[in-house]
């Protein structure tokens, strides 16, 4: 009986590989090379891969000029480049941002703070994050720049809630501003007191103003301090 058993699970497993591979032999067969139909017309500008393993065709990419050009024109780009300057716009009355002044953005993200100041004639403006967006952000780390102390009049960051070390952000972002130069730190909208806890980050400056703002319709707090010293070389 058992013999009979063995015999009978033996031809049901020959039946079910057979079966399995007539199957992916029957698949293969109808599946076609490529996407594209064998009688679409040809278009000399276009040429497909023969299979999907094809890989003696690259894909052709954009240069960064025209991808620039492309994000720069989305109106994503215009309408936060315009919360940027409607922020910035203020500080050129307060005499903070003029068209010399050397000013400094941390964590610049794509560079929509870096455009915004240029385009209000300010002529030295550099951008930083940890991964780069050339032309207008270049790669370096908040927590550690690579910048002499004092090399700027003015430094800002909107990302300063992001910061995995507030008390070292700070602390070179201050680092980098001359004395009687400026910080201004946007975070999410807080009250008095968060305001101080911010603020006392900064040990060599003092607060100038603080008061809620609009950024691409996000609610959060503009804090702008004056450094009063400089700071100790770390």
């Amino acid at each position: 009986m058992d013999r009979e058993i063995d015999i009978f699970l033996k031809r049901l497993s020959y039946a079910a590989i057979t079966i399995a591979s007539l199957t992916l032999l029957l698949l293969f067969l109808q599946t076609p090379d490529t996407c594209i139909p064998r009688d679409a017309p040809l278009k000399p500008h276009l040429r497909f891969p023969k299979s999907t393993c094809d890989f003696t065709l690259t894909r052709s990419h954009l240069p960064t000029h025209k991808k620039n050009t492309r994000l720069w024109s989305t109106r994503h780009w215009i309408n936060r480049l315009q919360s940027f300057t409607d922020l910035f716009s203020p500080l050129r009355d307060l005499g903070l941002l003029r068209n010399h002044s050397k000013v400094l953005c941390l964590s610049a993200g794509a560079g929509h703070e870096v455009m915004s100041i240029s385009n209000l004639g300010v002529e030295d403006v550099t951008g930083v994050e940890v991964i780069e967006s050339p032309p207008l952000v270049s790669r370096a780390d908040p927590h550690n720049l690579p910048f002499f102390d004092g090399a700027f009049d003015f430094a800002f960051t909107a990302h300063f809630d992001e910061a995995l070390f507030p008390s070292r952000y700070a602390s070179e972002m201050e680092r980098m501003v001359r004395p009687g130069g400026a910080c201004l730190v946007l975070v999410e909208e807080c009250g008095v007191g968060e305001v101080k806890d911010v603020v006392s980050l900064f040990r060599n400056s003092r607060l100038f103003e603080s008061r809620n703002v609009s950024l691409s319709g996000i609610r959060m707090t503009s804090i702008l301090l004056r450094t009063i010293k400089s700071p100790p070389s770390s």
